[in-house]
């Protein structure tokens, strides 16, 4: 009488898998980490860059920045406060207004801080003024710097 041989993995050959797998993760996902942080931030600097350029059209049109009270809805919808725009686009001038990474809306502030321009800003990761890493403020101005 002949035994057949059941094909199959032993435990032993499983445990190693797992090993290997356990280590493989230990490895890269650290590093993989670090590469969504950087993502996020390249991310919010492409979104100023986007933000940047229509307001620079909207200013070309109506000769001045949306105040911060009209905010970056002014760029997607025609606004009745003061100062009113005198010639806003048929479409606006984006499509809809971006959102940061963790889904919160840009702050927009017209003058800046410095009393020229405009500043954006993202709060970061926690949503709250100030932090650092991950957390940290993210400003046009800075982002421009870099």
């Amino acid at each position: 009488m002949s035994r057949q041989r059941q094909g199959g993995f032993s435990l032993i050959e499983i445990m190693v898998v797992i090993v290997i797998i356990g280590l493989m993760v230990g490895v890269v996902g650290p590093a993989l980490f670090g590469n969504i942080s950087e993502a996020q931030r390249e991310r919010v600097k492409n979104d100023f860059a986007s933000i940047k350029t229509a307001l620079q059209t909207y200013k070309l049109d109506n000769y001045i920045f949306p105040t911060t009270e009209q905010g970056l809805d002014a760029l997607v919808n025609r606004t009745d406060s003061d100062p009113s725009p005198r010639k806003f686009r048929e479409g606006g001038y984006l499509e809809r207004l971006p959102k940061d990474p963790w889904e919160r809306e840009y702050i927009y502030l017209s003058p800046a801080d410095n009393g020229k321009g405009f500043d954006i800003i993202s709060y970061g990761a926690d949503g709250v003024q100030g932090g650092e890493g991950d957390a940290a403020d993210i400003s046009y101005h800075d982002a421009s710097a870099e």
